[in-house]
């Protein structure tokens, strides 16, 4: 009979990264919410930085074309965003990011990076070791 494993008394590295994705869904709710976007609009203005299609944006936020339609929707009531026939095929329309959505995603991310919860009590070599990190992890993620 083999004995249990004693459980650790320090979280596991994947712990720790699905806590502080969690505090960073929260911190991106807030700040979203500060801007009266849900996270998902706030998403997708970011997401946009070049025209595209609604197909497009719902694979970038993974999810159904379905879902992209009251986002678009909302986000262009406000003049965020607007449709556009598409240069190659008329029959399709395009998503582009308007002026004013511009300028409300500029301060968005601003402000999203501004107050970023913990990074202000890491010192210059700690962040430059967890950014190369962090990179490498994203690039294997690929």
């Amino acid at each position: 009979m083999t004995t249990p494993a004693k459980p650790r008394s320090h979280p596991t590295l994947e712990g720790q990264l699905l806590r502080l994705g969690a505090r960073i869904r929260d911190h991106v709710a807030a700040t979203s919410a500060e801007f009266d976007l849900t996270p998902q609009q706030a998403f997708a203005l970011r997401a946009l930085n070049k025209p595209a299609s609604m197909q497009t944006l719902a694979k970038v936020m993974r999810c159904d074309a379905s879902n992209v339609t009251g986002i678009v929707d909302r986000l262009e009531e406000r003049g965020y965003i607007e449709r556009q026939v598409d240069p190659q095929d008329r029959r399709v329309r395009r998503l582009a990011v308007t002026d004013t959505g511009r300028a409300a995603r500029k301060r968005l991310e601003a402000r999203l990076t501004e107050r970023f919860p913990g990074t202000a009590a890491l010192s210059a070599m700690e962040r430059e070791r967890l950014e190369a990190a962090l990179t490498r992890l994203l690039e294997t993620m690929a």
